[in-house]
C-alpha cells in the first residue's frame, strides 16, 4: 500500500479508461462528477450483492436501519425520507412495500391524525441481524485495500465534495 493514496495507485484504473472515453474532460470538476457518479454505482452493486439475499434493495435496507435506529417510537413517513442516503419521491411507496413484507408497520400518530408513524417489526429486525455478518465481511475486506488514514482523508474529502456540490447546484 502506498501512502499517497488510491489517486497515485498506478493499478487503478482512470475513469476515462473505464467509460472507454478517449478525449480529457474539458473540466476536471466533470471528471470527478463522473468519478462520484461511477464510484456510487459500484457502492450501489456492492449493497445489492450482499441485499440480494434478503429480496432487498439498498433504499429498503437504509429504511430499515433508519427505523431501526428511530426505536420503538418510530417515525414519520416525512422523517424517513430526511435521512434518507438517496433522497427520493418515493418513500410511501418504499414503506408500503416492506409493511407487505411484513418488516415495517404502521398506523395514524394518536396526537395528529394526518402523521402517519412507521416502525419496524421483529421481522425486520431479523432480516437486519441476518444481513450483518454478510455486510461486516463485505466491508472488513473493503477497508484491507485502503488504509486507514486513506480511508479517512477519502471521507473528508467526500464531505466537502458533497457540501460544494450542495452550493453549486442551481435553484430551480
Amino acid at each position: 500500500m502506498n501512502d499517497q493514496g488510491p489517486e497515485s495507485d498506478p493499478a487503478a484504473p482512470s475513469v476515462l479508461s473505464e467509460i472507454s472515453q478517449t478525449r480529457p474532460f474539458a473540466r476536471s470538476g466533470e471528471e470527478l462528477v463522473v468519478s462520484l457518479l461511477r464510484t456510487a454505482d459500484e457502492a450501489h452493486r456492492f449493497m445489492a450483492g450482499i441485499l440480494s439475499a434478503e429480496d432487498l434493495t439498498d433504499q429498503q435496507y437504509n429504511v430499515l436501519r433508519i427505523l431501526r435506529g428511530a426505536g420503538t417510537g418510530g417515525l414519520p413517513t416525512l422523517a424517513i425520507g430526511d435521512r434518507m442516503i438517496e433522497r427520493t419521491p418515493g418513500v410511501t411507496r418504499l414503506v408500503d412495500r416492506l409493511v407487505r413484507k411484513d418488516l415495517v408497520e404502521r398506523e395514524r400518530d394518536t396526537q395528529d391524525r394526518r402523521r402517519i408513524v412507521c416502525r419496524i417489526t421483529d421481522a425486520g429486525l431479523s432480516v437486519l441481524d441476518r444481513i450483518q455478518p454478510r455486510l461486516d465481511q463485505a466491508v472488513a475486506d473493503f477497508e484491507a485495500v485502503l488504509s486507514p488514514d486513506v480511508l479517512s482523508d477519502l471521507g473528508r474529502r467526500l464531505d466537502t465534495a458533497r457540501q460544494a456540490l450542495r452550493e453549486a447546484t442551481p435553484s430551480s
